[in-house]
């Protein structure tokens, strides 16, 4: 019969010993679903019960921080060019693929209303001050919790201008390499999460994540057995496309 020496090495080495559900995040919204980053995909994720929404912001040229992922239209959209050089009146002529609009930062805050967390992914670059701006007016003004609030990018310069700007704010330092490589960055942040691309994650960059006391929020997993690896390394959260899928 195993002592419970025994027992607890094993249970340490088969990680399916400490396995837990890890948070629902919906990538885009719940771009599986409805198009990426517009009202109508945010809907469908709290619709799903999701823990947390992702989406990625950049500013335009007027100012403001709108809601969608890529440098440029094309993709998605009926009009052509870089977002960044939009002038929020002409934005909001651009016809998104279903129908849709591109959305302010404030639309997509005002439709989730502090029911679920939300990770803004700073996708463009000097979107830092004026995110943590809004960031705190509906903290201080529309009663959001600051913990539902998480900033997160691959320009890990533009972690630390956050940073610079809030103290407190949670940060989790997005990553496409080597998800070791990112903890020291993580250190000096202060994060309080790495997130790495899933086929780079395995249970020994895992563990090495955890005991440098960072949470593991894993992309884009959408899989079933995907899903299923990553919850046996015991992730902390599931960014997918299909948030039912994780449940």
């Amino acid at each position: 019969m195993l002592n419970r020496i025994s027992l607890a090495i094993i249970c340490l080495t088969l990680t399916s010993c400490n396995m837990k559900e890890p948070l629902v995040i919906g990538h885009r919204g719940a771009m599986g679903h409805e198009t990426e980053n517009t009202l109508p995909s945010i809907q469908k994720a709290m619709d799903l019960g999701v823990d947390m929404i992702e989406i990625d912001v950049f500013k335009i040229k007027s100012g403001e921080i709108v809601v969608f992922h890529d440098e440029t239209l094309d993709r998605l959209t009926n009009a052509p060019g870089k977002i960044e050089d939009y002038y929020i009146v002409d934005l909001k002529k651009v016809i998104v693929e279903g129908g849709h609009g591109i959305p302010m930062l404030q639309d997509v805050l005002k439709l989730i209303d502090n029911k679920v967390a939300l990770n803004i992914e700073l996708k463009g670059a000097g979107t830092a001050d004026k995110v943590n701006h809004i960031m705190n007016y509906y903290i201080e003004q529309r009663n959001w919790s600051p913990e539902n609030f998480i900033i997160s990018s691959f320009n890990w310069d533009e972690l630390k201008e956050m940073r610079r700007h809030n103290p407190n704010v949670a940060i989790a330092v997005l990553t496409e390499e080597n998800p070791v490589d990112a903890i020291p960055v993580a250190k000096e942040l202060n994060a309080v999460a790495i997130n790495p691309y899933f086929k780079n994650l395995d249970v020994e960059k895992a563990n090495e994540i955890r005991n440098a006391g960072f949470k593991i929020y894993t992309w884009t997993v959408n899989e079933p057995a995907d899903i299923d690896a990553m919850k046996r390394i015991a992730v902390d959260g599931i960014i997918t496309n299909f948030p039912e899928s994780v449940k």
